[in-house]
């Protein structure tokens, strides 16, 4: 594989999904389950060299050391992913997002960011949104509810603690 390979649309998801996953600063084991199985399972994913996903991580870990490297990273994802897979990473990373059980506040805005990024429409983004809370529940988490913490629980829908509104709205 060439260095300077331009982006493909695969290559696309799989920045993003790595990105949501740095996003809080906490690459967890879960996250990287759940990208690993994303890409051998997924459809979107045939074919897709995975060879290139050392390239994909360092390029998403160099961007975001720098001040506007999320922003690159947003517009080499837009140049490189047509607007029919825009629901597909978001999707992926909400999964990303909630493999761990909850999603954070970094997490949540950066949600938000690719949400505003690919000009989701609300509706659209909230059930995808559901979605995922709904292939992440588990038996336990009602039980766990009432001892979340400043984040969005998964069981119940709604932020617990007294932190600053971040959570991520779903309907």
């Amino acid at each position: 594989m060439l260095e300077d390979a331009p982006m493909t649309a695969q290559d696309a998801l799989v920045a993003l999904m790595i990105a949501m996953s740095a996003s809080d600063e906490q690459i967890r084991t879960a996250e990287l389950v759940k990208m690993s199985n994303a890409i051998n399972n997924l459809p979107v994913f045939a074919g897709y060299d995975a060879e290139r996903l050392p390239r994909m991580s360092k390029l998403v870990f160099e961007l975001l050391e720098q001040v506007d490297g999320l922003e690159a990273l947003f517009g080499l994802i837009r140049d490189a992913l047509p607007e029919h897979l825009y629901e597909t990473a978001y999707a992926l990373s909400c999964d990303v997002a909630a493999a761990d059980g909850r999603i954070a506040g970094q997490e949540a805005r950066m949600l938000e960011e690719i949400r505003d990024e690919l000009e989701l429409a609300r509706l659209h983004a909230a059930a995808i949104e559901r979605g995922a809370r709904a292939r992440h529940m588990t038996l336990y988490d009602a039980a766990f509810s009432a001892s979340c913490h400043d984040h969005m629980c998964i069981s119940c829908d709604r932020r617990h603690g007294a932190g600053p509104k971040y959570a991520l709205k779903i309907l």
